[in-house]
């Protein structure tokens, strides 16, 4: 069976959403197909070049060579967490989407040639949902530490940080059966605010939230926010 370039692209990202047993939308039915031509499907939704399963894909290296890259001084931090999905926040998002992300993000050392950004660490993340809805990988730079110094005495172990980026999701783009978010591009920008505490010399805990949108640059724009708790351990 000979497919169109719409076919084909419903078939490496996942239109129909068939592994989350969602119904395809009436405007985008799949094309009948044989059995050969169905398991070209199948194939082609298990080797499509998503950015989220790259995203899976090193942070599974990532995860493997941990301990050789710290050190070696490649890798800062490491953090764990556990984020309420999609959200409304002070008044900003439209929750749409259920369940919870299981969040895993390594931050590097800053290189010098980001002094003058004011050293940011490059941050590398996974958001996996429980309840199947939209998964997200992301990357950016991330600037943290205790600004308020010298000018307040707060302690010592408080520290805040902001990051800014992008992100790759799995989610649905201008068609969504319900309960489930139009998101209207597959590249979004990320944002997210961090405030904790470090515990020890290596361990802290803090609280996190992330924004994700296409800032208006597509048809639809419902955004993503999460919050959510983070361990992080620092190398």
């Amino acid at each position: 069976m000979r497919y169109g370039l719409t076919a084909h692209k419903k078939l490496l990202w996942g239109k129909a959403s068939l592994s989350r047993g969602a119904a395809a939308d009436v405007n985008e039915a799949e094309p009948c197909m044989s059995g050969a031509a169905l398991w070209y499907h199948w194939a082609q939704r298990c080797i499509a070049f998503c950015p989220v399963t790259v995203m899976l894909v090193a942070c599974a290296l990532a995860h493997a060579g941990l301990a050789g890259a710290a050190d070696a001084g490649w890798i800062n931090e490491g953090k764990l967490g556990m984020l309420a999905h999609d959200i409304r926040v002070l008044g900003l998002g439209r929750p749409g989407e259920t369940g919870a992300d299981v969040n895993v993000e390594i931050l590097f050392t800053s290189p010098a040639f980001l002094q003058a950004l004011g050293t940011p660490r490059l941050h590398l993340g996974l958001a996996v949902n429980t309840a199947g809805m939209t998964d997200y990988g992301y990357l950016g730079l991330t600037w943290s530490g205790r600004p308020w110094r010298p000018l307040l005495t707060l302690p010592d172990g408080l520290f805040v940080a902001g990051s800014l980026g992008g992100a790759a999701h799995d989610g649905y783009l201008n068609t969504a059966p319900p309960g489930r978010k139009r998101l209207g591009s597959r590249l979004l920008f990320r944002e997210s605010v961090e405030s904790g505490y470090q515990l020890t010399r290596r361990l802290s805990l803090s609280v996190i939230f992330d924004h994700l949108s296409n800032a208006g640059l597509a048809h639809y724009n419902q955004s993503l926010n999460n919050l959510g708790v983070r361990v992080g351990v620092l190398f």
